[in-house]
């Protein structure tokens, strides 16, 4: 513990950096000076009546000579001031200047200033201790009791400063709760770049180059000033220390900001609200972090909402996600994450975006276990439903949604667009895969566009892939099938007393054969999953035979929008593709929410190791390079699952007319079930018995043919079929 000390008078405006640490010739402003951008008429010094009628205003300086000004400066606007060090203050103009419902006077007023620059027409006025800041041009600071900055300041980045130990470097502990796989936080670090380096925490050399990169992204040397960018409002606030903050941010009654940088610009403005706790990380541009929130050791990404008390410890937040009202700790959340309800509980876990936590939800409570090792990973579009439990160590396949219950057992669920339901009363885990596709078209269909409209940023560096039927769902979607396959041929073995130890092959075969013949058979089998739950109980396949034609329904509908989308004139694009033959069978993986094939990032990594990528803007611009590939490596993935759908390695110009009228009568089914989903709703007669008569009921619900999405819905399905007709032409 630190003791109080007695000092000469002369630390006050001398001590900042130790000279042990200043390289040679350089003086302890250095690094101060390239900061700041000298006026365009330069500094000067004070005039002697400027010095008398500051002291006259009640302002005092451990020395008048070290306090400089410019060319226009009005004392008269300097009153009950305190200055130390050197203190250079921009333009002062008789005028005011305001942000919403505040006023304040262009100067300075009952504060106590020590070794900062203070740009032009800036309103500071009750700032009890500002030290070793730069403040940029019109801003306002108003009742804030200490804002400092340390010669040792990182801004939240977690880099070692000359002469620190390795135990000061902040890591951020994601994924799992023992540290194993932390991560250094930078400013610009995406969710890519935090799964790359978190997902192979078994590649040493990789570490050690991520750890060297990220330390050398940050200059090491002491004396960095913290910022304040031009425009920025901070008002009734405690604590602000080593912080750099951007242009046009507010901040408002902010409790304590430590060690943190705050990104933020004029067309995406972060704000700042009552009582909020931030320390050891950064914000991205366009946050708005509100009411009482805590955040320690985290990154924001851009656009985020965090708020309403919420707890955000050892966590990184992807772009476009709101989290308010709950506990979150030691997660990698990918972008488009929602969680806004007060007793919802993350912990441990790997989420891969367009996620939802409902009311309840503990997920990763570690109930089954000791110790805080486990880990939970789910794959896009994971809803675990009102007041659902999760035991770590679990893996859900994409858009799965879980049931309200206390699931007891950790769990590998392998089926996309599932939903899973613990059946208490059978003593049994239940599954219906491909459940959205048959049951909820509006939500599925609405996700997209969802997603879409929610992303508001203008700066965008983590690339996210926001359309549902993309690379990663579709290879869930073909691994499902097989998995049907296998289950329910051995189903069907053991119903008719056959054995089942046959080739995988050979059973896969006889699963085809029964789920593209007749619906009775396979309706009549109970089908069981296998290495689904941690348990001895049965773990039941509902409704295998419609799920796995909603599976091909969904990869003929994929392959063939990816045609439509892409940008290749149709009949060159048809050329191509009536002959197609199926590849290798690329993997896929979701790094950060841009999707990426596994051998591009084998390719990344061994780049990283050999040297070729040096710097997190080269792994930056090599993410930006498969991403202007990717339609084209996606387009070719569609392909393989449409091969796929169709149980043929190659394509010809009979089969390509097979899918485009199958793609034909999958759209209209798709408008059917968007319309018919939102309907049901429509049709409850719980949902109006609150209403008095048919008026009222019209008045607060509507009609489900007038909702907007059902109208766009089919507008598109129109627009898509008269495409897909051009397009049959054309072979």
């Amino acid at each position: 513990m630190e003791r109080v000390t007695l000092l000469p008078p002369s630390a006050l405006s001398d001590g900042w950096i130790d000279p042990k640490y200043l390289p040679e010739g350089k003086d302890k402003y250095y690094i101060r000076n390239r900061q700041v951008k000298e006026p365009a008429g330069g500094w000067r010094h004070l005039r002697s009546d400027e010095i008398e009628q500051l002291v006259k205003n009640n302002n005092t300086a451990s020395s008048w000579d070290t306090v400089w000004v410019t060319d226009e400066f009005s004392p008269a606007m300097i009153k009950d001031n305190k200055f130390y060090g050197t203190v250079r203050i921009g333009r002062v103009c008789n005028g005011a200047l305001q942000f919403h419902d505040l006023r304040l006077p262009v100067g300075i007023t009952n504060s106590s200033i020590h070794s900062c620059d203070i740009g032009d027409n800036c309103a500071i006025h009750d700032v009890h201790y500002l030290s070793h800041y730069i403040i940029g041009a019109h801003c306002m600071l108003f009742n804030i009791q200490e804002m400092a900055a340390t010669d040792h300041a990182k801004f939240g980045n977690g880099i070692v400063k000359d002469g620190e130990p390795e135990a000061v470097r902040v890591r951020i502990e994601i994924m799992n709760e023992t540290g194993v796989r932390s991560v250094i936080p930078f400013d610009g670090m995406i969710p890519a770049d935090a799964y790359l380096w978190a997902k192979y925490v078994d590649d040493t050399a990789l570490q050690e180059r991520l750890c060297d990169i990220t330390q050398r992204t940050v200059d090491h040397h002491r004396g960095y000033y913290g910022e304040i960018g031009e425009r920025c409002v901070i008002k009734n606030s405690s604590i602000i220390k080593d912080v750099k903050i951007g242009t046009d941010c507010y901040i408002k009654g902010a409790s304590k900001l430590k060690n943190i940088t705050i990104n933020s610009s004029n067309s995406e403005p972060t704000q700042i609200g009552e009582n909020v706790i931030l320390v050891n990380g950064i914000a991205g541009y366009g946050c708005r972090i509100f009411y009482s929130c805590t955040a320690v050791k985290f990154i924001l990404g851009n656009n985020c909402n965090f708020k309403y008390g919420a707890r955000l410890i050892n966590s990184i937040m992807g772009d476009n996600s709101t989290i308010s009202c709950c506990e979150v700790l030691n997660n990698l959340i990918f972008p488009g994450h929602e969680q806004h309800h007060n007793n919802s509980f993350l912990i441990a876990s790997v989420i891969m975006g367009q996620s939802n936590m409902a009311a309840g939800a503990t997920i990763g409570s570690n109930h089954n276990s000791r110790a805080n090792d486990g880990e939970l990973v789910a794959g896009r579009g994971f809803w675990p439903g009102l007041c659902s439990s999760v035991k770590h160590s679990s893996r859900f396949a994409s858009f799965t949604l879980l049931a309200k219950g206390d699931f007891p057992a950790e769990m590998n669920v392998p089926l996309p667009f599932a939903l899973v339901n613990n059946n208490v009363a059978a003593d049994r885990l239940e599954i219906m895969p491909a459940y959205w596709w048959q049951y909820n078209m509006y939500a599925l269909a609405r996700n997209t566009q969802k997603y879409r409209a929610r992303d508001k940023r203008v700066t965008k560096v983590q690339n996210i892939e926001l359309d549902t039927f993309a690379p990663d769902t579709m290879q869930e979607v073909m691994k499902a099938r097989r998995l049907l396959e296998l289950w329910t041929a051995k189903a069907y073995l053991k119903s008719v007393n056959k054995a089942t130890d046959i080739p995988d092959n050979e059973l896969a075969e006889t699963g085809r054969s029964l789920l593209q013949g007749e619906r009775r058979v396979v309706d009549g089998l109970t089908i069981t999953g296998e290495d689904i739950e941690r348990s001895r109980r049965p773990v039941h396949i509902l409704k295998a035979y419609d799920a796995y034609h909603a599976y091909g329904e969904m990869l003929i509908h994929y392959a063939v929008n990816n045609i439509l989308e892409s940008e290749t004139a149709v009949e060159e694009l048809m050329k191509e593709l009536v002959n197609y033959k199926a590849g290798s069978g690329q993997q896929w993986m979701n790094l950060g929410g841009q999707l990426v094939m596994t051998a591009d990032v084998d390719a990344l990594r061994r780049d990283i190791c050999n040297g070729t990528l040096d710097t997190w803007s080269a792994i930056h611009n090599r993410y930006n390079e498969l991403w202007k590939r990717y339609p084209a490596d996606k387009l070719r993935h569609a392909m393989e699952a449409l091969c796929h759908a169709l149980g043929t390695d190659a394509m010809n110009g009979a089969l390509w007319l097979q899918a485009l009228d199958e793609a034909v009568r999958i759209e209209r089914q798709m408008s059917e079930r968007v319309y018919m989903s939102r309907k049901k709703d429509h049709d409850n007669p719980f949902r109006t018995s609150t209403c008095s008569n048919d008026a009222e009921v019209l008045a607060v619900f509507g009609k489900a043919e007038d909702n907007a999405f059902v109208k766009q819905m089919a507008r598109d399905t129109a627009a898509n079929i008269s495409r897909i007709e051009r397009i049959k032409e054309v072979i």
